[in-house]
């Protein structure tokens, strides 16, 4: 890999910087979320164990909220899985001459650009 983007194997295109970033902050998102259920997930087991009935109570707001998390991380990957196919299917797509953008375009180098249906 060189400066920003990736540049694969075959005819030169390359997904630019933006492109990485975005995948990079939707995987940092869904870290955050997973940490965030392992300690809901020790807290269910916490108050599970303790047997107190206002502890057990509060299980059924805590599992709510896991499995709410747990909706946002597969939400997460569709649109990952959805912008990961974009790209390469814009990569494969591509001609040896341009650059592959973030936003779905493709520059040529002779200035004209490209744009995907």
């Amino acid at each position: 890999m060189e400066g920003d983007g990736y540049s694969g194997p075959g005819n030169g295109n390359q997904i630019d910087g933006k492109a990485l970033q975005s995948f990079q902050k939707s995987f940092g998102q869904v870290q955050n979320i997973l940490d965030q259920n392992r300690l809901l997930i020790n807290e269910i087991n916490q108050n599970h164990e303790s047997k107190i009935p206002d502890n057990l109570s509060r299980n059924v707001a805590l599992i709510r909220e896991l499995n709410n998390n747990i909706t946002r991380v597969v939400d997460h990957y569709a649109g990952l899985s959805t912008s990961f196919t974009k790209a390469v299917e814009a990569y494969s797509e591509g001609d040896s001459a341009g650059t592959l953008k973030s936003d779905g375009k493709q520059t040529v180098s002779s200035g004209q650009k490209r744009f995907r249906s």
